[in-house]
């Protein structure tokens, strides 16, 4: 066992959560595909979370601020479709992020994020053969703050899955809220229909009561989502795990430089 499997020990409740047990695998694997969603509160213990959000908050002046226009299925807009289409919709986003580079080598972060036990872990729920960290030096675990107003607007992920471990939450708003397969993408069903009724409110989304320390996994790419906006003085700070199911793939340096503000040229 290595000493990251051993460090897990003290981060994880691994009594309420056996992540190496078959049969509580298998009920995880049930639920994320029932529900869209996997959470799994008091995933981490009270010391760790104090510990990780002491280190986000001291590490918060390295994020990089950005606000964004952006359709639901963040993709170019479409001009052979009329600017009132819903594909054509604009929300906004806005958030500040840390990057992998800029989190401490010694944080509890990064030894979650590296065990094999986690990584097999997560593999099985997700029904990847194996998970991989992203080749480039910044997406592989970032931090995300979301000071007062400041939200995610409605979107489809790109990604067939994303984790994310919430550390703090504001005083109020920044819920979580999705629709559960608003599309089938598989299908090329749009959802347009669905799409349009969310964000006129004729349909309502399920709201996720998230508190600190709950590991979630969701399906984003057909369950429409949103993180509503912050709001008072309490950042709201979240960190995403982020994997691929094959090695070696980065983030487009284009892509790096919006969501991150520098490329991965900038620190060679």
């Amino acid at each position: 066992m290595t000493n990251i499997e051993l460090d897990l020990k003290q981060i994880i409740n691994l009594k309420q959560y056996p992540i190496d047990n078959e049969i509580f695998i298998r009920s995880c694997e049930n639920e994320l595909d029932q529900k869209g969603v996997l959470t799994l509160p008091n995933f981490i213990n009270n010391q760790t979370l104090l510990e990780l959000v002491n280190e986000a908050k001291v590490n918060q002046f390295k994020a990089y601020y950005a606000k964004s226009t952006h359709n639901i299925y963040l993709t170019e807009i479409d001009n052979k479709l009329p600017p009132d289409h819903i594909f054509n919709y604009q929300v906004v986003s806005s958030k500040g992020c840390i990057t992998t580079d800029q989190i401490p080598e010694n944080s509890k972060l990064k030894s979650i994020y590296g065990s094999t036990l986690f990584k097999n872990f997560l593999a099985k729920v997700v029904k990847e053969k194996n998970i991989y960290e992203y080749s480039d030096p910044f997406s592989s675990i970032n931090i995300h703050y979301a000071n007062d107003t400041q939200e995610l607007g409605w979107h489809f992920d790109n990604s067939n899955f994303a984790i994310t471990l919430l550390l703090q939450k504001p005083k109020a708003g920044g819920e979580f809220e999705y629709v559960k397969n608003t599309r089938n993408l598989e299908k090329n069903d749009m959802g347009y229909n669905s799409v349009s009724e969310i964000i006129h409110q004729k349909k309502n989304p399920t709201k996720l009561d998230i508190q600190p320390g709950t590991l979630v996994l969701f399906r984003g790419k057909n369950s429409m989502h949103r993180v509503t906006p912050t709001i008072g003085e309490t950042t709201r700070m979240l960190v995403v795990f982020a994997y691929n199911s094959k090695p070696g793939i980065s983030l487009s340096k284009s892509a790096q430089k919006t969501f991150f503000g520098r490329t991965s040229d900038d620190i060679k």
